[in-house]
C-alpha cells in the first residue's frame, strides 16, 4: 500500500486462519438493479494520486450485470450469520481498527497506528460492535463494516453473487455518464453543500462538523442514487473488489513491496476529505491485505444473472 493510502484503510498483519466451510444459496432480499454493458471507461487523464495508478484513462469491456443497490447492511449481513453461524475475521482475531473519535470513552486506553494516530485497534470491536464492546449496536440500515475481504466473499458466495471488478466498479460508479470525476459529474463537493455524498466536512482528523447530516456511516440508501440507481458508490464506506491490487510502473523492488498480497477498494468513505485524501472520485483506488478490517469498509454484492427472489 502506497503511505498516503494508509490513512484511508490501516493494514493489519495477523497470523493465517483455517477457514470456514459455509453453505450457499442463502434467502435473501436482493434489491437489485441491470447495470448495461459496454466499452468502459477504467481510470483517469487528470489523476490525483498518480503513485496509486489511477491513470491513464484506459478502455475496457464490460458485461451486463445486477448489481446490488446499496452496500450490504448490517440487517442482511446479521441474516447470513444467524443462518450460517459465520465469525468475521475482526471476530475470529479479536480486535479490529476504529476511528479515534469514535472509541466510547469508556473503553479505555487503546493503541494507535504508527504515523497515522487517528486509527486505533480495539479490542473486541467488529461488525456488531463497531466502536468496539463498550459501544452501541449497529443501525439495521447502515452498511456493515469491520468486513475483510474474505469475509465479504463469503457473504457474496452465499448469496449467489460476487464481488465486483475495478472495471465493472467503475462502469456502474459513472451511471452511464461516460467519464466523470464523480457518480453524478465533474462537480465536486465542497464543506457548504451541495451534499452528494457522505465524506468528511471540517478539519481532518480533528473535527468533522457532520454538515452533510453524518459523522459516521450513512444508511445505505442515503443521497441521490447515480443514473443506474446505485446509491453510495463513493463516500460512506470503502468496497472490497474481487481484483488485486498491482502497481505496474514502479522499479522492481518498490513494486515487489506494493504488490504483496492486497486486495483492491474502491469508493472513499465517510473519513475522506479534499484536504488529505480525495479519494471519493471513481478513479481513485487504494489496497489492503485481505484480512483488514476497519469501522469504514464493507462491500456490495453483483450477479451475472438475475438474482432469485426470495420465497414469500
Amino acid at each position: 500500500m502506497t503511505d498516503t493510502a494508509r490513512c484511508c484503510s490501516p493494514e493489519m498483519v495477523k497470523p493465517t486462519l483455517p477457514d470456514q466451510t459455509l453453505p450457499t444459496g442463502g434467502n435473501v432480499a436482493r434489491d437489485c438493479v441491470p447495470v448495461p454493458g459496454g466499452r468502459a471507461v477504467l481510470g483517469t487523464d487528470r489523476p490525483v494520486f498518480p503513485v496509486d495508478e489511477e491513470g491513464p484513462a484506459r478502455r475496457a469491456t464490460v458485461k451486463p450485470l445486477w448489481w446490488e443497490r446499496g452496500t450490504v447492511s448490517n440487517a442482511a449481513f446479521a441474516r447470513f450469520v444467524d443462518a450460517t453461524g459465520y465469525q468475521t475475521e475482526a471476530e475470529r482475531f479479536g480486535w479490529s481498527f476504529v476511528f479515534w473519535s469514535h472509541v466510547p470513552e469508556q473503553q479505555g486506553p487503546t493503541h494507535a497506528v504508527q504515523g497515522v494516530e487517528w486509527w486505533r485497534r480495539v479490542d473486541g470491536a467488529c461488525w456488531h460492535r463497531p466502536t468496539g464492546p463498550q459501544g452501541g449496536a449497529p443501525l439495521a440500515d447502515h452498511p456493515v463494516v469491520h468486513i475483510a475481504w474474505t469475509d465479504a466473499r463469503a457473504y457474496a458466495a452465499w448469496v449467489g453473487g460476487r464481488l465486483p471488478r475495478e472495471a465493472e466498479w467503475e462502469h456502474a460508479a459513472r451511471g452511464g455518464l461516460g467519464d466523470v470525476r464523480y457518480p453524478w459529474g465533474h462537480e465536486a463537493p465542497t464543506d457548504a453543500g451541495p451534499f452528494r455524498c457522505n465524506i468528511w466536512q471540517g478539519r481532518f482528523p480533528d473535527h468533522d462538523t457532520g454538515a452533510d447530516g453524518f459523522t459516521g456511516t450513512a444508511p445505505t440508501h442515503s443521497f441521490p442514487a447515480n443514473g443506474y440507481g446505485l446509491f453510495n458508490m463513493v463516500g460512506n464506506i470503502w468496497e472490497w473488489s474481487s481484483d488485486p491490487f498491482r502497481l505496474r510502473t514502479l522499479k522492481r523492488a518498490a513494486r515487489q513491496v506494493a504488490n504483496a498480497p492486497r486486495k483492491l477498494l474502491k469508493g472513499g468513505s465517510f473519513l475522506c476529505h479534499e484536504s488529505y485524501c480525495h479519494r471519493y472520485r471513481i478513479a481513485a483506488r487504494i489496497g489492503n491485505t485481505p484480512d483488514s478490517t476497519t469501522t469504514h469498509t464493507g462491500f456490495r454484492v453483483v450477479y451475472d444473472t438475475p438474482p432469485l427472489k426470495p420465497d414469500p
